[in-house]
Order: C-alpha cells, then structure tokens, then sequence
C-alpha cells in the first residue's frame, strides 16, 4: 500500500560525482543555466508551499472512494476484479515533528467478481497514492532531486514537467508491505505543475531499482488532481480525481483504479441534550 501519508505503500500477494565533475560543471555552467536553475527553484518553492496549504485543507473535507482491483493474465486479460465504495477522508498528524496522513475509509459497497467461484487468490491492495503529493511537501520534498524537463499543454495549459528521483537513504513517501515488513521504495517520475499557482495536475512515478530482491518486476503509478466546486465556490486546490497502481512480480500482473468524487467540507456536529430535573 502506498503510505508513509503514513507513506505511499503497495501491499502484494504473492553519488559519486568527483570533484573533476563538480569543477566541470561549474566551468561549463551558463548564464543561461543559471536562469534555469532560478526558475526551477522557485516554482519548487512555490510548490511547496502550495503543498504545505494543501496538506491543511486535504484533511478538511471528505469524499466517496470507488476502487477496481483486477488481476491480469495473458495480454493483459481481466482474470479477476473487485469492485468497492468507501467514505473516504485523510486525517492529518504531526507526532514529533514527523508529518502523518492517515487515510480513513468506511466500506459502503463491496462487489467480488471472478470467473472462478472458489478463487480465492488475494489481489492488490494499494492505499494512499492520492497523496504522492508529499514528494514536494517541505517536509520529504529534501529526499528528492528535481529537475526541469519542459513544459506539456493539458486541456488548454500550459503546465511545467517537473522530474523527480528519490535519494537513496533519505526519507521515503512510498513503502512496499510483503508478509509483514515493510520496505522504502526509491521513487522517481514525472509532475506536471501549474507555474503560476504551483498546483500539481499529475503525477506519474515508478520504482526503476532496487525492487527485484523483494519479488517485484515493476511499480508504476499516475495520479490526476483537479479543482472541485464546494458549493458554488471552486477550489484554489486541486484534488485528487484518479491513482492508478500497477504492480507486476514474475508471476503475476495487478491493476488497481482509485477515483475520487463528490467532494464536501468535513465537519463535526454536536448535539446537546439538556435533561430538566
């Protein structure tokens, strides 16, 4: 499962640049570059803030989660699939300065298809990709390197592609769960972010190494933000629409689709009863 929100974590059935380099690049670095890396600083400082607000607001409103888990066979053929539906809602925790967000789901629906009645094979259980966007939360955003890769127009928008890789031995968002452990995923990938606004309108990230000793063959995700409506009123946020999970191991092939609607502001009601005497 995707977790560390507690952190991206999938749960599955079955630097050395030396100092002739360093001087190199600071011989061949231009005034042009320069401008570059400026840009690329502060839209990632415009980001991160915009992350950092988001984070607040994330964990103020709740929605419906509706998931299709399906198992693939040869050609990627259906084997197997489970449909399910959940109040769904993200709790924010700050425990000794280590930021948390608990993902909270109350199953409303849950509908099991196979072509085998007396199959029974688990599938893929994935949780909390909705908020890759930790990556560039200040708080995880020091464990990744980042660089400019153009730009990409997306229904009529002119967004930035920002790429992502994951410094080994730093902190992770995303953890693979087998049999009980848990191991930190090394993630790397792609964002398209508004420049102007910093919000993030997509995520693709994948695991590129490290994952063969765990029986993974590959890990790929992608998740769609959007701006919703709170009544009349549209967002300044974007929020998560749609993840997609696929996970492969030699042997087997998985499919997950998380998508995320009717958004409302999360509030808690009291009621009090006065008993005359």
């Amino acid at each position: 499962m995707i977790r560390r929100p507690r952190s991206c974590r999938v749960f599955a059935g079955d630097r050395a640049g030396g100092l002739g380099i360093t001087l190199m690049l600071a011989i061949l670095t231009s005034p042009q570059s320069h401008a570059q890396d400026k840009n690329l600083d502060e839209l990632l400082s415009r980001t991160s803030q915009e992350v950092a607000s988001f984070v607040e607001q994330f964990s103020e409103v709740k929605c419906t989660e509706r998931v299709l888990q399906e198992k693939l066979g040869e050609n990627n053929k259906v084997e197997r699939k489970a449909e399910s539906t959940f109040d769904y809602l993200v709790i924010l925790t700050n425990t000794g300065g280590e930021l948390g967000l608990d993902e909270s789901r109350v199953a409303v629906h849950e509908m099991a298809l196979s072509k085998r009645k007396k199959e029974v094979a688990p599938l893929l259980v994935s949780n909390g990709f909705a908020t890759l966007f930790l990556i560039f939360h200040p708080y995880y955003s020091g464990s990744f390197q980042f660089a400019a890769i153009g730009s990409e127009v997306i229904e009529g928008k002119q967004l930035a592609k920002i790429h992502f890789d994951h410094i080994p031995n730093t902190k992770s968002v995303a953890a693979l769960a087998v049999r009980g452990r848990e191991y930190p995923l090394e993630l790397s990938g792609t964002a398209w972010i508004d420049p102007e606004t910093g919000a993030i309108a997509k995520i693709n990230a994948g695991v590129d190494r490290g994952i063969e000793d765990i029986g993974m063959k590959s890990m790929r995700s992608e998740v769609e933000y959007v701006p919703v409506r709170f009544g009349q009123q549209l967002s300044r946020y974007w929020f998560p629409q749609q993840a997609r999970v696929e996970v492969e191991t030699p042997r087997q092939h998985w499919r997950n689709t998380h998508t995320f609607f009717g958004y409302q502001k999360f509030s808690v009601s009291t009621e009090e009863q006065i008993t005359n005497k």
